[in-house]
């Protein structure tokens, strides 16, 4: 039986855990093999770990148990020689590239931090590289090729990262998020003529480690702060909830991979320049902003 990729290969950033790995997973399941790339080191103004060596090493081999050829490569999106380095590699042992997944992004978001770094961290990896890792693949790329952007409901609804005590870095967060809807948009007609798609998939609230922290509890558990105590998992998840128009708390990581799959697949060859949200609803719910 044949799949959805059979013959293509994606190049996938952030790819160690969360949406990253299981885009690479859906991808591979569908015939594709795989680029991955992650930074496997923490960054200092976020306030949550990031993905380790260990991690993408379990990337590489949930893609090989599945029968897929891979090639995982440590590099930080925000250097761009780094990236060109992890694509040369990849195509050197893979032959090309058809799928760009860029999808690699922090939420350096900490209650009550005011550390400037926080925005710019923010930026240069949410913003600067996506367009870094856009720019690095788009030389390998055929005509009829597929980039797909990760975004966020953040880029959508005002507020959602970016009240003052949220800290700067909510702020780029959703500063990031929201100019990436615009650089989808101009790449759009950029790409267009040589039938290469680019399109953003917009989450909510996703189960990985950018939810899943302290700092993201205590967003959610203000009160609990104000007392002194440290919010927990299951002092916070009730409150996922109240964002989203479904009676859920977040998406999974496999609900985003799965529409990866499909905008990277010939099914969608005339799809491009769009915005889709998996968000169960929470745009609608709060088209003003959390709390409008």
């Amino acid at each position: 039986m044949t799949g959805k990729l059979d013959g293509k290969v994606a190049f996938i950033t952030g790819a160690a855990r969360g949406q990253g790995r299981a885009h690479a997973i859906a991808m591979a399941r569908e015939g594709a093999d795989i680029i991955a790339v992650d930074i496997c080191r923490d960054i200092p103004s976020n306030p949550y770990p990031l993905a380790t060596p260990e991690d993408l090493a379990e990337t590489e081999r949930a893609v090989k148990e599945i029968g897929r050829r891979v090639v995982a490569r440590v590099a930080d999106v925000r250097e761009r020689h780094e990236l060109r380095e992890a694509v040369e590699a990849g195509v050197a042992d893979l032959g090309k590239i058809d799928i760009v997944v860029a999808n690699a992004g922090i939420l350096p978001m900490a209650m009550g931090n005011p550390d400037p770094m926080g925005f710019v961290d923010a930026s240069d990896v949410d913003l600067v590289g996506v367009m870094n890792t856009v720019a690095v693949a788009l030389p390998h790329l055929p005509d009829g090729a597929s980039v797909i952007v990760t975004g966020s409901t953040a880029g959508m609804i005002r507020g959602t990262t970016t009240s003052p005590d949220m800290g700067p870095g909510g702020a780029g967060y959703g500063w990031s998020k929201r100019v990436v809807i615009e650089y989808v948009d101009e790449m759009c007609l950029h790409l267009a003529p040589r039938m290469i798609r680019i399109n953003a998939i917009h989450p909510t609230n996703c189960n990985t480690h950018l939810l899943q922290n302290e700092g993201m509890y205590g967003v959610f558990r203000p009160d609990l702060k104000a007392e002194g105590k440290t919010p927990t998992r299951e002092d916070a998840e009730p409150l996922f909830s109240l964002f989203q128009a479904m009676p859920i708390p977040y998406i999974e990581p496999e609900d985003m991979a799965n529409l990866g799959v499909f905008l990277a697949s010939d099914d969608s060859r005339y799809i491009t320049g769009q915005h889709i949200r998996v968000d169960a609803g929470s745009l609608l719910k709060w088209p003003t902003g959390p709390g409008g």
